[in-house]
């Protein structure tokens, strides 16, 4: 393969990523979402970490694991109580991280 074919396939590769991830900024204020779209696009964000995180809290070594005996799980189960009564993300991430670190020490 000659070395123009490799620069010629970066720099059209460099393009189009661009393109793409600049289109909202460029032409965002062109495109008017309803307003069910808009709110519906709000909870995306939340579904998406809970899509990354709820796994891993109910896997253990690769099997799943829903019992008293998983300190993952039961730390977000506590640290999801906490930010419901407390709405603090912040303190939600000390509470959940401490409450794992003693949840693993004694179970």
């Amino acid at each position: 393969m000659n070395e123009w074919y490799v620069w010629g396939a970066i720099v059209l590769m460099t393009v189009s990523t661009v393109i793409t991830r600049s289109g909202f900024f460029l032409f965002g204020h062109a495109v008017k979402l309803p307003p069910r779209l808009k709110h519906a696009l709000s909870y995306a964000p939340a579904a998406a970490m809970a899509a990354i995180i709820f796994p891993d809290l109910v896997t253990t070594g690769g099997a799943v694991e829903i019992s008293l005996a998983n300190p993952k799980l039961l730390a977000g189960i506590g640290a999801g109580a906490f930010f419901v009564a407390t709405r603090h993300l912040l303190g939600t991430i000390v509470a959940g991280m401490s409450l794992f670190t003693l949840l693993r020490w004694f179970l």
